[in-house]
């Protein structure tokens, strides 16, 4: 909070709420590891790639490594083995994460009428929302929707297209589940390209629980200390399609994940601009914002959103947070770091918070909500 910010919130017009968000949740796989614990697994000695590795500013990652032959070394897994881990472990991380969530909101499994499912680091059909139905017994008629590929960003996507859904079923219970396996996208070479990856990326689900009101003087809300979503914002920058891309590999003959050097700068340069378009018309200025959720993109992308908007370390304690202890997991990361604000129990009624996420496209993604 800036100095010259005052515990009273703005005087601004009010924007109607879409829904609001009344629990979350998060799980990772079982195997946590620091930075030094994967060089040594894989026998890692090059001194540039050491270094992308140690000043990363993560300790740990949740990480279902490779397996071993039988001298100890980690072997590179062919595809198809990837995509079962992807199904495997998004399918397990993500049931824990949706049953903590529902617990937190007070809710049952019986309760829920529509999941949508985000996830990048493999393809299913039928898709994750399917498998978690049959996985938990959720009632097979529960509405569903699965999206699949759109990266980092793709958890406020979702949440923007599930709050539509919310809104127009008032009352009923919608869950949004980043479920991100990264660990199906390991590569395994000696080039720069694959050590930034591979010294960044955890796996990780978050779940996010969203209702909208039936009406004035509405009491369904189950979790009061949950904020209501007012709005969302987006920004595309065309000129960086390719800056950011999970793309085919032939010389590993697999997917894999490509990070442009020039990311943090593309991000930052662009952030203040969506932001600004965020709070416009809504009467609020950025000193007014008392809580950022940022995505936890790495070291270089959070100094940048840092610097361009004008924050200071405390405000984005919980997104560097999120970094050390698991790394970028994706497009659930913003959920771990709410997750983080609501157990430290320091919002007030009236406060207002900025979510925002980055990732291909390359796009930046905010939403505005108040508690």
């Amino acid at each position: 909070m800036s100095p010259s910010t005052t515990t009273e919130p703005p005087r601004t017009g009010v924007l109607p709420p879409l829904a609001q968000i009344i629990g979350v949740g998060t799980a990772t796989t079982d195997d946590s590891y620091s930075q030094q614990e994967v060089l040594d697994a894989f026998r890692i000695t090059d001194p540039r790639i050491r270094s992308v590795f140690l000043n990363s500013a993560i300790d740990r990652r949740f990480l279902a490594l490779p397996p071993q032959d039988g001298e100890g070394n980690r072997v590179s897994e062919p595809q198809g083995d990837l995509l079962d881990k992807h199904k495997a472990t998004a399918v397990r991380m993500g049931a824990e994460a949706l049953e903590a969530c529902l617990k937190r909101a007070g809710a049952e499994l019986s309760d829920l009428r529509h999941l949508c499912c985000v996830t990048s680091t493999g393809f299913l059909t039928p898709g994750l929302s399917a498998q978690l139905i049959r996985e938990l017994g959720i009632d097979r008629h529960c509405s569903r929707s699965d999206i699949v590929g759109m990266g980092c960003n793709a958890g406020l996507n979702a949440l923007n297209v599930v709050t539509g859904w919310a809104a127009a079923h008032p009352g009923e219970l919608a869950v949004v589940l980043c479920s991100e396996a990264c660990s199906a996208a390991y590569a395994m070479d000696d080039t720069m390209r694959t050590a930034v990856v591979n010294s960044l990326f955890g796996d990780g689900s978050g779940a996010v629980a969203l209702m909208a009101d039936t009406g004035p003087g509405d009491e369904a809300a189950i979790a009061p200390e949950g904020p209501r979503i007012l709005k969302f914002a987006s920004c595309l920058i065309p000129d960086a399609i390719d800056a950011m891309r999970y793309d085919w590999d032939r010389a590993q003959d697999r997917f894999s994940f490509f990070l442009d050097p020039q990311i943090p700068y593309v991000v930052g340069a662009h952030a203040e601009l969506v932001v600004d378009r965020l709070l416009s018309g809504t009467g609020l200025r950025r000193s007014d914002i008392e809580h950022w959720l940022v995505h936890s993109g790495g070291k270089k992308v959070i100094d940048a959103v840092t610097v361009n908007l004008g924050l200071t370390r405390h405000d984005l304690r919980h997104t560097v947070g999120v970094l050390r202890d698991y790394g970028n997991v994706s497009s659930g990361s913003f959920l771990f770091s709410y997750e983080r604000l609501l157990d430290e129990a320091v919002t007030r009624p009236g406060e207002y918070g900025v979510l925002m996420t980055m990732g291909p496209g390359s796009t930046i993604e905010t939403a505005l909500i108040q508690w």
